[in-house]
């Protein structure tokens, strides 16, 4: 089975079509080796793939004849995407929770006010 269909089968992206531009900018790895959309794929291969700024590492149990349910996602592959990338995901996402939203312009007095009390508050927790 081609690398697209079997990402598409095994639910990692949502058409194959977004399998193949992930291809086409070498974001997809079978065996360490950079795959086109037709690289057909084994058993016991290993894939690895950049997608939503997580490295996943998926290995292959078994083809499936066509798209499967995400119950039965299990038997086709294996995942072995530590859990470090997942915990480090989440951090990214509340350090994005800290920053001003852009075209906000400058910051006002009461936001000024409101950082200063927080560095106050954590220098007390630090003591």
């Amino acid at each position: 089975m081609r690398v697209d269909k079997y990402l598409w089968c095994v639910r990692y992206y949502k058409t194959r079509n977004m399998v193949t531009e992930a291809c086409r900018k070498n974001q997809i790895t079978v065996n360490g080796q950079v795959a086109k959309a037709s690289r057909e794929v084994f058993p016991m291969d290993k894939i690895t793939f950049r997608k939503d700024q997580i490295t996943y590492t998926i290995s292959v149990l078994d083809i499936p004849a066509n798209r499967v349910g995400a119950k039965l996602v299990d038997i086709y592959r294996k995942d072995e995407t530590p859990p470090e990338v997942f915990a480090h995901l989440e951090l990214l996402k509340l350090s994005k929770e800290h920053y001003r939203k852009t075209g906000t312009g400058r910051p006002t007095k009461k936001d000024r006010r409101d950082l200063e009390d927080f560095e106050f508050d954590v220098e007390d927790e630090a003591e």
